[in-house]
């Protein structure tokens, strides 16, 4: 089943999500269909809040990142669910790159993240994982993790750049924006 995305303006996405449990209804699906809206939006990440649901949960697929001549090799088949995730670790000197989100369709901006993340996780099978990742996965994760966390990629930018992307930001809010996707808009 195919989600609408939750448009931003929508409180879910500044909610910070809960703690799941192995025995939460129909996770299995729910993972597949996640997986399936996201490359319905040509998305590389997807955030259980960015469909409406406030749980810790998000599923990615950086696999893009890695295609053509400056592709990043760490995201080759870099397709995981993370379930209960917990970011205990950035480090690096940040690096800016243009970033965009499924929430807030046709805005793209720079934002600056630490190249190398360490996280826990459970996967979909309920295994539990402790991994150092970088470059273009450790983004994808850190913005996916920021989801979950209430905080969105805008939150990151400048108040000048802000300010420059209010009334963008006010017209996706209220639906006026033109997307290929389904969208939820709290209108």
């Amino acid at each position: 089943m195919i989600y609408p995305i939750v448009a931003y303006g929508d409180p879910v996405l500044k909610k910070k999500a809960e703690e799941i449990t192995q025995d939460y209804p129909g996770l299995k699906e729910l993972i597949d269909d996640m997986f399936e809206t996201m490359y319905n939006a040509h998305g590389v990440g997807l955030a259980a809040p960015q469909i409406g649901k406030s749980i810790r949960l998000f599923v990615v697929d950086a696999t893009p990142f890695a295609e053509g001549e400056d592709g990043d090799p760490g995201c080759e088949d870099f397709k995981r669910v993370f379930i209960n995730p917990i970011i205990y670790e950035e480090e690096g000197e940040e690096w800016g790159f243009e970033e965009g989100c499924l929430s807030i369709p046709n805005v793209r901006e720079e934002v600056f993240r630490k190249p190398i993340v360490r996280i826990e996780y459970y996967d979909e099978n309920w295994d539990l994982y402790e991994e150092e990742l970088d470059g273009f996965a450790a983004r994808v994760i850190q913005h996916e993790y920021d989801h979950i966390e209430g905080t969105l990629f805008v939150e990151h930018l400048t108040a000048f750049r802000k300010t420059l992307l209010k009334g963008k930001l006010n017209d996706i809010a209220s639906g006026n924006v033109d997307v290929n996707y389904r969208m939820k808009f709290k209108i």
